[in-house]
């Protein structure tokens, strides 16, 4: 199986790239997602979470307001830092389970889209890593644009991640989002074709097909093996 790493910063369309491979079929596992279901009401994460910051930070119906909870964490790195610990094991947890239910369906090659990919060393575990990358005052200018927010509060969300000229050295893949639509879907037709070539050998063996032959395989050898020694007896 080939995991391939999708990351980004806030407004550089990411999400956009994401959608694209689901587009082609490729599924996703979105951290984003799993990290909203993990402090949905009752649960685990959402115990914690309450008790570390405390109910204010609850809507009416008792669910995490989560722009209230973004506030308090985007201007304090502490705060960010203690909410990334306390999610970090439910997170982990969520993306594991769904990458093993996707391998027990199948399919060769998947996309873990993840903000925090190098923040949490998760680029570790996928081969190819592909950052989508704009320039800094596009980002701001198009993150403004979006959510409504001053340039300030942008700035700290910004901020409060690692740097995209930094994704970007990291990376196997960049992707450049500071053009057209039209561009973005030129590269991207590059990038898939570089992440659907044939899988490597050790890729195959990781696959849940490769697992099957290896079993057969061994399957058929101890039989034969069995023939050949019950033979000489």
């Amino acid at each position: 199986m080939r995991i391939v790493g999708l990351t980004g910063g806030i407004s550089s369309g990411k999400s956009t790239v994401s959608n694209l491979f689901k587009a082609h079929d490729i599924p996703i596992v979105d951290a984003d997602l799993i990290a909203r279901d993990v402090v949905e009401k009752g649960t685990g994460g959402w115990k914690k979470v309450v008790s570390a910051f405390g109910e204010d930070i609850l809507l009416s119906n008792g669910e995490i307001d989560r722009r209230k909870l973004g506030q308090i964490v985007f201007a304090d790195p502490a705060k960010r830092k203690l909410l990334n610990q306390l999610l970090a094991p439910y997170i982990s947890s969520g993306i594991l389970w769904k990458i093993v239910k996707l391998w027990i369906k199948g399919y060769k090659v998947i996309v873990l889209d993840i903000p925090l990919l190098f923040e949490a060393k998760m680029d570790r575990w996928t081969k190819p890593t592909i950052v989508v990358w704009v320039d800094s005052e596009t980002q701001l200018q198009r993150l403004v644009a979006r959510d409504g927010q001053s340039h300030d509060d942008a700035r700290n969300r910004i901020n409060a991640q690692m740097a995209l000229d930094l994704k970007r050295d990291k990376a196997d893949i960049v992707i450049d989002n500071t053009g057209s639509l039209d561009d973005l879907n030129q590269r991207f037709q590059e990038v898939l074709s570089e992440v659907t070539k044939p899988l490597s050998w050790t890729e195959f063996m990781l696959s849940r097909q490769g697992v099957l032959t290896t079993l057969v395989v061994v399957i058929i050898s101890a039989i034969t093996c069995k023939k050949i020694y019950n033979g000489g007896v």
